[in-house]
């Protein structure tokens, strides 16, 4: 069976994206400080870069994919991710409301999932045969599936800035017992995996 991989980016106040999330500020207001380390330090930080990506299939709530809420509204805009997404594989999005797939340029194919996270990862784990399959975001969904102990490894990487508010990672977490297996400093942040104890 695939491992399930979660390696979210925190703010040192647990913050996954900040306040006011909207279509021109998809990680909310001063969500970009969380990412400086892919950026502006890149080649320090490849390893942990690279790792992000290349699964076997993703699974993402839709609050990831865009700020809409309630029916599709807007079915030609597909997304902050643009004409080619980065992932090159399936990725499930869990929603309340029905939606074709979408086909995006250079193999992404976005399936909307309306009956839960386990038929979610039930579909990811299909897609992905043997490789694995990483649980994005945003921070509700990685919380649900943290507490249904649906999550292998979680690889927090933890950015040197403070949020205040916006979406908080571990707020929907009943109980968590981490094994902690590696960590590493670069300039713009800390990359902690754990294993998860079941």
């Amino acid at each position: 069976m695939s491992t399930v991989i979660s390696s979210p980016t925190i703010s040192v106040d647990g913050y996954l994206a900040g306040p006011r999330q909207s279509r021109e500020l998809g990680l909310g207001e001063g969500g970009e400080r969380l990412h400086r380390w892919m950026f502006e330090a890149a080649e320090e930080n490849r390893a942990e870069r690279d790792a992000i990506l290349g699964h076997g299939a993703y699974i993402m709530g839709r609050n990831m994919l865009g700020p809409i809420r309630g029916e599709w509204d807007d079915p030609g805009w597909h997304g902050w991710w643009g004409d080619e997404p980065p992932y090159h594989a399936p990725v499930f999005v869990l929603t309340h409301y029905p939606r074709e797939p979408i086909e995006m340029a250079g193999g992404t194919t976005f399936h909307f999932v309306t009956d839960g996270i386990e038929p979610a990862l039930d579909q990811a784990r299909a897609a992905a045969g043997e490789r694995s399959v990483a649980i994005m975001g945003g921070a509700a969904t990685i919380d649900q599936y943290l507490d249904a102990g649906l999550i292998d490894e979680l690889r927090l990487t933890i950015a040197p800035t403070v949020l205040g508010d916006g979406a908080r990672l571990f707020a929907g977490v009943t109980s968590l017992d981490l094994e902690p297996v590696s960590s590493r400093t670069t300039t713009l942040a800390t990359h902690v995996t754990y294993r998860v104890r079941r």
